[in-house]
């Protein structure tokens, strides 16, 4: 049985070896799953009983949480440049919801969307109508004219200056906006269709056409106007950055995820320790993406030089580090999400450290949304029942009370996390909020 998202009301994993998402050491047990929610984590063998229940006998196999990824693209990584900016408008939206149940899958139950018009994918998966991740949507990102997020031609009026919207603004992708007052009205046009968190662009890119990796984008004032915006909504900006003065200027102007990072110095990290600021990194190299124009591939090579020191350096001056992919634009390439997982383990510092990352650690991020964070977070129905708890359900953990979003792997991943690599082969069972989207054992 795959990918049917059965309702199960009560689902009993027993014989399992868990890994919590949290700790060193791996139990032998059960876990007891009641509708949305884990009910209980035990030793041994489940009491008997509980008439109406699926019963998973895991085998011995690992039970881990549901990964995560914290920089995803659900609408440019199922899709084409060609796809998108030649299609139609609904191209984008079908390729992403294929991608998204592709991403459940390859057992990543919850990802970060960092520049996309998610809105109405997130409503569907999260009714059950679409298999797919838990989305914390940025909707467009913002870009300065000719940044990084700038797509219109060199010869088009910028939007600035009196020009028409781009195809990536009208696709919902990226939005242009230039000095605070713009800055303001972007960062308030994401917060009202839904955004859980901001992308701002304060550097140079890979792919686009204009800018070197070198430069800096947004003033400070700018910077600090999208970061107000977004505080005064009890959320935060993140930004795409590489370079050293890229992170310092954007870190002063109180931003506090830097997204990328590979050409920082060992002085910056320090100094992003020392502010609390996290980095949301990826493990690149250089076959992940292809670049058919020598100046993006040159940039392309310089960036993933930089991943094996960005992480050692984040570690040693204890960073808070986040794990993500940022594929796009090469539907051929997507699945290569589960490679790159497995490939963090080395310059993570080993299998469990990897996965620990993947697992409480992304969701430790995705927390900084405060009140925005759609899945951490009490709805007022909960406050009623319950009173203000801080966070009724939890993400990235196997615990009491935690949703229910569970990986069932044929072998050790905290040992082996290659075995993560093939999904399709290692991954038996994938439950996502509470219900079976596959389940290969016998």
């Amino acid at each position: 049985m795959e990918d049917q998202g059965s309702d199960t009301g009560t689902i009993v994993i027993r014989d399992v070896r868990i890994f919590d998402g949290m700790s060193d050491r791996i139990r032998a047990g059960h876990v007891v799953v009641e509708g949305t929610k884990i009910k209980t984590v035990g030793d041994g063998d489940p009491p008997a009983g509980g008439a109406g229940g699926t019963v998973v006998d895991g085998r011995g196999g690992t039970l881990i949480p549901g990964l995560s990824d914290a920089h995803v693209h659900l609408v440019l990584a199922g899709a084409t440049q060609a796809e998108l900016m030649l299609g139609g408008a609904g191209a984008g939206h079908l390729r992403a919801a294929a991608e998204a149940r592709a991403m459940l899958m390859r057992g990543f139950t919850t990802v970060r969307d960092m520049a996309g018009d998610t809105g109405d994918l997130k409503r569907m998966i999260d009714a059950g109508a679409l298999p797919g991740p838990r989305i914390y949507p940025s909707h467009a990102g913002l870009s300065q004219t000719g940044g990084h997020g700038d797509f219109g031609m060199v010869y088009d009026v910028p939007t600035a200056l009196g020009g028409a919207a781009t195809r990536a603004e009208r696709l919902g992708l990226m939005r242009i906006a230039d000095g605070p007052s713009q800055v303001l009205a972007g960062v308030r046009e994401q917060l009202r269709k839904g955004a859980s968190q901001i992308k701002m662009m304060a550097g140079g890119g890979v792919a686009s056409a204009y800018d070197h990796l070198d430069v800096l984008q947004y003033t400070t004032g700018e910077l600090r106007a999208g970061v107000r915006a977004a505080a005064d909504w009890g959320t935060y900006v993140a930004v795409h950055v590489y370079t050293g003065a890229g992170i310092r200027r954007a870190v002063e102007a109180g931003v506090k995820v830097i997204e990328h990072g590979h050409l920082a110095a060992e002085d910056d990290l320090a100094f992003m320790a020392g502010e609390g600021v996290w980095l949301s990194t990826q493990p690149f190299a250089e076959s992940d993406h292809s670049y058919p124009d020598p100046a993006s591939a040159e940039k392309n090579r310089r960036v993933c030089a930089g991943t094996e020191r960005v992480f050692a350096w984040a570690l040693k001056h204890g960073v808070r580090v986040a794990f993500g992919t940022d594929l796009m634009l090469d539907p051929a390439r997507s699945a290569r999400q589960s490679a790159m997982l497995a490939r963090t383990a080395g310059p993570a510092g080993g299998a469990l450290a990897a996965l620990k990352i993947a697992t409480s650690g992304n969701a430790e991020l995705f927390r900084e949304a405060g009140p925005r964070d759609p899945y951490q977070n009490p709805t007022p129905a909960d406050v009623a029942a319950h009173g203000r708890v801080p966070h009724l359900a939890r993400l990235g953990v196997i615990a009491e009370g935690a949703w229910a979003d569970l990986l069932l792997v044929d072998g050790d991943p905290t040992r082996d996390l290659g075995l993560l690599a093939d999904p399709g082969a290692h991954l038996k069972v994938i439950v996502k909020d509470g219900r079976i989207w596959k389940n290969t054992l016998p």
